[in-house]
């Protein structure tokens, strides 16, 4: 489990795919620090596993979900990736419960700069619609954010915007995202849990009619 609270920006050095998965080399000098062999990582809100790791580097499988699944097929050495270790049972959660399954990609609408902050327009699939709301909690590459507005319901287009505060944008990768950029989404696991909850009644519902 991990909280969204980006520990440090890493450098991919090595992408080899093979015929139904591939295997990632980040440059990490922080998250290698103390990293062991089966740890968990979140890259860019993708969990995944540590096989092997050095002084300032480790290496993870990408099994061929997590590639078809999320933004991870578009990274090349040289691309930077938003890097979390699982959280420790006896650290604060700062930021929302983040499992490092991603529901969806989506991509950058819009970036509106202010003086302190950044507003950042994200496209909202139709699958996430229902569990993104004004004031809730998602993740985008792995960063824990709350939804500052979000389109009304039924609009042709959904949206929803973050806003970024100046440790957000120095710290991770959105700070130099622009529209267009690709994005991994990982809605509030509550959220999807309600909506689970209120699915099975409503068949439950049916079935008793």
């Amino acid at each position: 489990m991990f909280t969204g609270i980006i520990e440090e920006q890493g450098e991919v050095l090595a992408w080899e795919p093979s015929a139904d998965a591939a295997r990632i080399t980040v440059r990490a000098p922080l998250a290698a620090s103390d990293a062991r062999h089966g740890d968990s990582i979140a890259v860019s809100g993708v969990c995944l596993t540590v096989i092997d790791q050095g002084p300032d580097w480790f290496t993870a499988d990408v099994m061929a979900e997590s590639i078809a699944q999320t933004t991870l097929a578009l990274i090349a050495p040289g691309s930077r990736v938003n890097l979390e270790r699982a959280a420790a049972v006896d650290s604060r959660l700062g930021g929302h419960i983040v499992q490092g399954h991603v529901d969806a990609t989506s991509h950058v609408v819009s970036v509106t700069p202010g003086e302190r902050w950044s507003v950042v327009r994200v496209a909202l699939p139709a699958e996430l619609e229902a569990l993104v709301t004004r004031k809730g909690s998602i993740a985008i590459d792995g960063i824990s954010l709350t939804v500052s507005a979000v389109s009304d319901a039924g609009e042709a287009s959904p949206w929803f915007e973050v806003s970024l505060i100046p440790e957000t944008l120095s710290a991770t990768t959105l700070g130099a995202a622009a529209p267009g950029t690709p994005v991994n989404l990982e809605s509030d696991i509550l959220a999807r849990h309600v909506e689970r909850l209120l699915a099975v009644e409503s068949l439950r519902s049916k079935v008793q009619a």
